[in-house]
């Protein structure tokens, strides 16, 4: 099959799973489980490092990978969801799965599953995990999608369950509590396993959690502890740390205590080689027709605190392209920028769960400087067109939005 052939094919296997399913989502094992029997995927050969949590996933599991490769581990790598193409979530030790890799893996699944429905996650997270059988890796690691414990990756037992942090997000399917969605993200931990949690605020009923599930505990802020001058281990071993890193320092000291408890001793100088690396819309800088552009994922309200903790000092205005979804805490958001000054460059992505311009719009004070725009490609334009030089751009709210400004920044320059 010809590279077009092949991207031709996986463009209507991906059409033909996400019509499957009546629902977009069905939280529960049952079906996914018959499936991943039938696979033989429901166990893997290699340690398993599975990642939850509200915010932080996915630059920990790429801090993982980083250092983890750094002592010629082979790792395959599954993450959700994706900015550009679906590849992006399969990565392999050799790099991201091809189209017709995919479409391999997609071909067994179907032949698998028989008469049992699948969700596109459910269908997408079978194939990954047959590609990752096949493919000589020594290590797995794998992304939540939603929640934990009825997430379709937690059809395989993990050798350390990580939870990164709890906040509140997707409360119509998690709770509306932090120790109830605590709860759902704990569900992934095993009997005598550990369980990292990455957040030194703990929700009240976390020690619990652990008890409940018969997990050996190892919390950040007592067992594995951060500070200015380095890193304590939960085996009291002590790391000099990067006073910076790029992805978080705190997911840096997650990531090297889950790989540590998974066999892969990691030290100081590993530290050090992974601080700037990077992650597609995670804090990521881009010059972009002479601007400083900062693009971020963050949809939820821990996380945009987040970006802004992360970003520089800003000796001149702040220009935002905003897109947000309109179940997620817009007013809560746009109140982070209280009495900054600031531009709104308002825009929906091309998503029928996006919030209008004008409901975004309503949610800013009288006197806020704001455009509104048709697409997140013009806003972009429009917040380049109208920063200085010392100005910074954010562009942030959403997975949707980011990828759609980073494809129209690529495509202008």
């Amino acid at each position: 099959m010809t590279e077009d052939s092949a991207a031709s094919a996986l463009a209507a296997w991906l059409e033909r799973i996400e019509a499957m399913h009546p629902t977009e989502i069905e939280l529960g094992l049952e079906r996914i489980r018959q499936v991943a029997h039938r696979l033989g995927v429901d166990t893997m050969p290699v340690p398993v490092i599975t990642v939850a949590g509200t915010n932080g996933k996915g630059s920990t599991l790429r801090l993982m990978q980083a250092l983890a490769e750094r002592h010629g581990r082979r790792v395959c790598l599954y993450t959700s969801p994706h900015l550009h193409r679906f590849n992006e979530r399969v990565r392999l030790p050799d790099g991201l799965a091809s189209d017709q890799q995919l479409c391999d893996a997609f071909a067994q699944v179907e032949q698998a599953r028989l008469d049992i429905s699948l969700t596109y996650f459910e269908f997408s997270t079978l194939a990954a995990l047959w590609l990752f059988r096949q493919s000589g890796a020594d290590l797995v690691l794998l992304e939540v999608g939603l929640g934990g414990r009825l997430d379709a990756v937690n059809i395989v037992d993990p050798d350390v369950a990580v939870v990164t942090s709890v906040g509140l997000d997707h409360q119509d399917w998690l709770g509306e509590t932090r120790e109830a969605i605590a709860g759902e993200k704990c569900g992934i931990a095993r009997p005598g396993r550990p369980l990292v949690f990455g957040e030194a605020d703990w929700p009240e009923n976390l020690p619990a959690l652990a008890k409940q599930y018969a997990a050996e505990p190892v919390f950040a802020g007592r067992d594995f502890c951060l500070d200015q001058q380095g890193l304590t281990l939960a085996d009291g071993r002590e790391l000099a740390f990067p006073g910076k890193v790029t992805l978080g320092r705190d997911n840096l000291a997650t990531a090297c205590q889950a790989l540590i408890l998974a066999g892969v001793r990691v030290d100081a100088q590993d530290c050090a080689a992974v601080a700037d690396v990077t992650l597609f819309g995670r804090c990521e800088f881009l010059q972009l027709q002479g601007r400083a552009c900062w693009f971020d994922v963050g949809h939820n309200l821990p996380a945009v605190t987040r970006f802004l903790q992360l970003l520089p000092s800003c000796e001149g205005q702040r220009h935002l392209v905003f897109g947000m979804m309109a179940d997620k805490p817009i007013d809560e958001v746009v109140a982070l920028f209280a009495g900054q000054p600031v531009n709104w460059h308002l825009a929906a992505p091309a998503m029928a769960r996006a919030a209008s311009p004008a409901r975004l719009a309503a949610a800013l004070p009288s006197q806020a400087s704001c455009r509104q725009y048709g697409s997140v490609a013009e806003a972009l334009q429009g917040a380049l067109d109208a920063a200085q030089r010392d100005d910074q751009v954010l562009i942030f709210g959403s997975f949707y939005t980011v990828a759609e400004a980073r494809v129209s920044g690529e495509q202008g320059g």
